[in-house]
Protein backbone atom coordinates (compact mmCIF):
# COMPACT_ATOMS: atom_id res chain seq x y z
CA UNK A 1 0.00 0.00 0.00
CA UNK A 2 1.31 3.45 -0.91
CA UNK A 3 0.60 5.31 2.33
CA UNK A 4 2.60 8.37 1.24
CA UNK A 5 0.22 8.83 -1.68
CA UNK A 6 -2.75 8.50 0.69
CA UNK A 7 -1.22 11.07 3.05
CA UNK A 8 -0.66 13.43 0.10
CA UNK A 9 -4.30 12.99 -0.89
CA UNK A 10 -5.49 13.83 2.63
CA UNK A 11 -3.36 17.00 2.75
CA UNK A 12 -4.45 18.10 -0.76
CA UNK A 13 -8.13 17.54 0.07
CA UNK A 14 -8.50 14.80 -2.54
CA UNK A 15 -9.43 12.41 0.29
CA UNK A 16 -11.66 13.70 3.07
CA UNK A 17 -10.68 10.83 5.38
CA UNK A 18 -8.85 7.54 5.41
CA UNK A 19 -9.76 4.63 7.69
CA UNK A 20 -6.96 2.36 8.92
CA UNK A 21 -7.72 -1.06 10.39
CA UNK A 22 -5.81 -2.34 13.41
CA UNK A 23 -3.86 -4.83 11.27
CA UNK A 24 -2.52 -1.97 9.09
CA UNK A 25 -2.05 0.61 11.84
CA UNK A 26 1.64 -0.03 12.51
CA UNK A 27 2.67 0.28 8.84
CA UNK A 28 0.54 3.41 8.43
CA UNK A 29 2.13 4.95 11.54
CA UNK A 30 5.61 4.31 10.14
CA UNK A 31 4.65 6.18 6.95
CA UNK A 32 3.00 8.99 8.92
CA UNK A 33 6.04 9.50 11.17
CA UNK A 34 8.31 9.98 8.17
CA UNK A 35 5.82 12.20 6.33
CA UNK A 36 6.89 15.85 6.16
CA UNK A 37 3.43 17.30 6.81
CA UNK A 38 2.39 14.85 9.52
CA UNK A 39 1.25 17.65 11.83
CA UNK A 40 -1.42 18.49 9.26
CA UNK A 41 -3.10 15.12 9.82
CA UNK A 42 -5.18 14.02 12.79
CA UNK A 43 -6.12 10.46 13.69
CA UNK A 44 -9.17 9.63 15.78
CA UNK A 45 -9.53 6.14 17.22
CA UNK A 46 -12.87 4.44 16.74
CA UNK A 47 -14.55 1.70 18.70
CA UNK A 48 -13.24 -1.61 17.39
CA UNK A 49 -9.72 -0.34 16.77
CA UNK A 50 -10.01 1.50 13.45
CA UNK A 51 -8.44 4.94 13.19
CA UNK A 52 -9.84 7.64 10.92
CA UNK A 53 -7.25 10.11 9.62
CA UNK A 54 -8.32 13.54 8.38
CA UNK A 55 -6.82 16.94 7.68
CA UNK A 56 -6.41 18.82 10.96
CA UNK A 57 -8.95 21.57 11.61
CA UNK A 58 -6.21 24.18 11.83
CA UNK A 59 -5.12 23.31 8.28
CA UNK A 60 -8.49 24.12 6.63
Amino acid sequence: MDYKKILDQIVSGELKEYRVSPKDAFQFQLALRSYGKRQSITGIAQRGGDIIYTLSDNEN
